[in-house]
């Protein structure tokens, strides 16, 4: 494929500035298409980002001639309907994260990917952005030695839209996302690791709606053995106080320790008995940009992307073990 043509199914919030802008500044790749529901917000949508055609049924437009690659941007429930439909009508598919609302259903994502000989992405881009390469880097490096141990705390204030019984956000119906923030937040964090320490085994979990505000879990504890015997210890909390909110990953060594965060960007902490230093690097506009580069370079034949099918179907394997295995 020398030409992408891009048709977005799902084209909300996350489509607008971190993923979207991308697909038109990346050589060979501009968006032909979008589908959503509304058409009113659809039409919109293709005016605003110059785009000629629109759809408010995603099976049109995964039939539109012009387009000859899907990204799936809908919420997880319809990622592997969308997902499977695409690739039945021969088009590689991007799709968004967690892979799909299930392990089950990511798994028949995979399955049919490897059927139709075509290929399949998911929105894991923080394989690709610059600071958490500058941190593979670094262990690669052993500059903190061998590594030993894995701290994660991911503790966040519930927002204002957690509180409207009437009107929740997707992100934590059950129903439409897999789970509560977790499944949104931790995916990528779980797949990151996957990515830098291979497979782990779950140890053990702690899953609990302490909040109340809606059905989905809201505070996780995990503990987790990775390769070299490696011990990671995990907390999420989606109901902390605003003053006890953290975004840390602290990974420790023989020599010493590498802190940094998932979601705030902050520069990297390297801290060794010899000295502290720290790196820092900016969050893209587009942060999915240097992912979707890799996407695109793969289906013109020209590199390989680091983020597929089969690497995802780890996040979510462990995912569904830690919140149902308790």
């Amino acid at each position: 494929m020398k030409q992408i043509r891009w048709g977005i199914i799902g084209c909300g919030n996350v489509t607008e500035i971190k993923s979207g802008p991308a697909f038109h500044q990346i050589k060979g790749s501009k968006i032909v298409a979008v589908m959503r529901r509304d058409a009113i917000k659809a039409a919109d949508y293709a005016k605003r980002h110059g785009i000629a055609s629109w759809y408010s049924d995603g099976m049109d437009l995964i039939h539109d001639n012009k387009v000859n690659a899907i990204y799936i941007a809908t919420p997880p429930d319809t990622h592997a309907f969308y997902t499977l439909k695409a690739l039945e009508a021969g088009k590689p598919v991007y799709v968004e994260k967690p892979m799909a609302i299930n392990y089950a259903e990511a798994k028949k994502m995979l399955n049919a990917s490897i059927k139709f000989r075509i290929p399949v992405f998911v929105a894991y881009y923080r394989r690709a952005l610059s600071g958490f390469l500058k941190v593979r880097e670094l262990l690669e490096n052993k500059a903190i030695g061998d590594v030993t141990e894995i701290n994660l705390q991911l503790h966040l204030a519930a927002g204002e839209q957690d509180f409207n019984a009437d009107n929740l956000p997707w992100r934590v119906i059950p129903e439409k996302s897999g789970g509560g923030y977790f499944f949104d937040l931790a995916s990528h964090q779980l797949d990151w690791l996957d990515f830098i320490f291979g497979s782990a085994e779950l140890i053990s979990s702690q899953v609990e709606n302490r909040g109340g505000l809606y059905k989905a879990e809201d505070f996780v504890q995990a503990k987790l053995l990775y390769q070299n015997k490696i011990i990671f210890t995990g907390s999420w909390n989606f109901c902390a106080s605003k003053k006890d909110e953290i975004d840390l990953i602290e990974i420790r060594g023989s020599k010493g320790k590498i802190s940094f965060s998932t979601f705030e960007f902050k520069p990297i902490v390297l801290e060794t008995e010899k000295e502290i230093k720290t790196f820092s690097f900016e969050k893209p506009v587009h942060v999915q940009k240097q992912l979707i580069q890799q996407v695109v370079e793969q289906l013109q034949g020209k590199g390989i992307c680091v983020s597929t099918a089969e690497t995802a179907l780890a996040a979510s394997r462990m995912m569904e073990e830690i919140i149902y295995t308790t």
